[in-house]
């Protein structure tokens, strides 16, 4: 397994990454406005106190940075957002601006939802990247490389072929340090960042509190266009390490927000489902 002395793995200390003249954010957590408990408020005052900027990267949902935003908090925030692919993958969307952002949101997010708000837009990969090009916005894979039995990394999509790899060169970035991923799963994300010449991101994929922080981006910035040129450049620094396998298991039975709409969660899964099955069946038939 390769060495990338920009990505590391360990405990982030904001003190000494902010002596080196970086900014730490976490840019990656939710809040109550997705599938988290967390508030806003609850998620600024942390984030201030261990002096580190932040995005919050709703499911398919901008209630959250908008709120963050009349907070008038000294926190660093990246406006940000977190949409479910028709096919499975997860692309954040990182803008320097809040009005971007809710523009995007309204023309390509908001009437394309379910009836379950955090499952999967009646969007693909694609569409969901064509959208993002004609805005001021970086487009990142979350999770590149997760998770098990579901197509919610674009390189288990890509490897099942139910998307062409050349979605890669339509990237700005891959997530290299998930906190709710496995270290193998990172790494690998970490290599295929070098392979197919992408920026790095990182953040804890938070949905409690106490996770806030966990997985920090570094780089030289003052402002949000600045932190997101950075991540284009291939500037940044990663700084984290992933949740034990019980908090994860614990963060699963601790937010009960996804349980009001199985219904319409199960048909985006079926959907997401079918072209694993198609290929199962095309096999059979052809072995």
């Amino acid at each position: 397994m390769r060495y990338y002395k920009d990505i590391i793995f360990k405990k982030p200390v904001p003190e000494e990454i902010r002596r080196l003249g970086l900014l730490p954010a976490d840019l990656h957590f939710h809040t109550r406005y997705s599938d988290s408990a967390t508030r806003v408020r609850d998620a600024l005052k942390l984030a201030a106190r261990r002096g580190i900027g932040l995005a919050i990267t709703d499911h398919n949902e901008v209630g959250g940075v908008l709120e963050a935003g009349r907070q008038k908090s000294r926190v660093p925030l990246i406006p940000g957002i977190e949409v479910s692919a028709n096919d499975g993958p997860h692309i954040l969307l990182y803008f320097s601006a809040v009005s971007d952002l809710v523009d995007f949101y309204s023309h390509h997010v908001e009437k394309n939802r379910r009836t379950g708000p955090f499952t999967a837009i009646r969007l693909d990969t694609a569409g969901i990247l064509e959208a993002g090009e004609g805005y001021p916005c970086i487009t990142v894979e979350a999770h590149p490389c997760g998770y098990a039995f579901l197509n919610r990394g674009v390189q288990r999509c890509v490897a099942g072929d139910y998307i062409g790899k050349e979605v890669f060169s339509r990237l700005d970035a891959l997530e290299v340090i998930c906190g709710g991923m496995a270290r193998s799963h990172n790494q690998k994300a970490a290599e295929l960042a070098t392979t197919h010449g992408l920026g790095r991101t990182g953040g804890t994929d938070g949905h409690l509190l106490h996770e806030l922080g966990g997985v920090v981006t570094c780089a030289e910035a003052d402002t949000a266009e600045e932190f997101l040129e950075a991540v284009r450049r291939r500037e940044t620094v990663i700084i984290g390490h992933e949740r034990p396998l019980v908090e994860k298991a614990v963060m699963g039975t601790a937010v009960p927000h996804h349980l009001p709409y199985t219904v319409p969660i199960l048909q985006a899964r079926w959907e997401q489902s079918l072209p694993r099955i198609r290929k199962f069946v095309r096999t059979r038939l052809n072995g």
